[in-house]
C-alpha cells in the first residue's frame, strides 16, 4: 500500500526487452533507497512494481505485458520523469489516502488553467471509471493523491498547489497527455457490497426493508 504522497521524481534509465515483457530501470534521484531491499514495492507513476535489482542510485523492476498495455509504463522512454513512492509502513503518517498501486485505467489531460498561484486541471476518464469519482472524493493520478473538486459526466477537475506541481511530474504534463488513474478503493468495495444482495443494490424495497423509508 501507498499514500499518494510523492517522495521523489526519478528518471527512466532504460527499458530492456526480456522474454516478451520489459525490465524497467529507474534512476531514483533524491529517493533514499537505504531501507529498500530486493522484493520491496515501489510505486512508479502510480504503478506498484517489485524491485528486482538495486544499486546506489536506482533500481530495476520487471513489468508484465498486462501492466505495459493498461498503464503509461508502456509509453515511457529513456530520460522520462516518473513519480516515485516507497511502500507504506504501518508506523508512517497517512498524508494522502490509501493507494494500492493498481492502476484502474488511463485518463487524459483536457485543460490546465491558472487559479491565483494554483492550477486547475481537468481530466477525462473512461466511462466505466467515471462512476467511482465523486465530488470531494479522492483520486490518484500518476501516483499522486488528489481531491476531486468537481465532476461533470466523464470529466473531473482537481486543484494543484505550486508545491505539488514542482515536486511531481505534473510540471512536465501537457494537455492531451495520458495519465494513470486509480480510483478510491473504498468506492469499489462499497459498490461491490451494495450490489451483492438480492435486488442488485439500493432501491425503494431495500430502503423500506432496512427502515430508511
Amino acid at each position: 500500500m501507498f499514500t499518494g504522497i510523492i517522495q521523489a521524481v526519478g528518471r527512466v534509465r532504460g527499458l530492456e526487452r526480456r522474454g516478451g515483457d520489459v525490465r524497467l530501470s529507474i534512476d531514483t534521484g533524491a529517493l533514499d533507497l537505504s531501507d529498500v531491499q530486493l522484493g520491496d514495492s515501489i510505486a512508479v507513476a502510480g504503478c506498484c512494481l517489485t524491485a528486482v535489482a538495486l544499486d546506489d542510485g536506482g533500481f530495476a523492476a520487471d513489468v508484465s505485458n498486462e501492466s505495459l498495455s493498461l498503464t503509461t509504463l508502456g509509453r515511457l522512454k529513456r530520460g522520462d520523469p516518473v513519480n516515485l513512492e516507497k511502500a507504506l509502513r504501518l508506523a508512517d503518517r497517512l498524508g494522502g489516502h490509501l493507494v494500492s498501486g493498481h492502476v484502474d485505467g488511463l485518463g487524459k489531460v483536457v485543460s490546465v488553467t491558472a487559479d491565483a498561484r494554483s492550477q486547475r486541471w481537468t481530466f477525462e476518464v473512461p466511462k466505466d471509471l467515471a462512476r467511482y469519482i465523486a465530488h470531494k472524493g479522492s483520486i490518484t493520478i500518476d501516483g499522486t493523491s488528489l481531491t476531486v473538486n468537481e465532476v461533470d459526466d466523464v470529466r473531473f477537475g482537481v486543484n494543484l498547489i505550486p508545491h505539488t506541481v514542482e515536486h511531481t511530474t505534473f510540471a512536465q504534463r501537457r494537455v492531451g497527455d495520458a495519465v494513470n488513474l486509480e480510483v478510491d478503493v473504498v468506492a469499489r468495495y462499497v459498490e461491490r457490497l451494495l450490489g451483492a444482495g438480492q435486488g442488485g443494490g439500493i432501491d425503494a424495497d431495500f430502503l423500506n426493508k432496512h427502515g430508511f423509508a
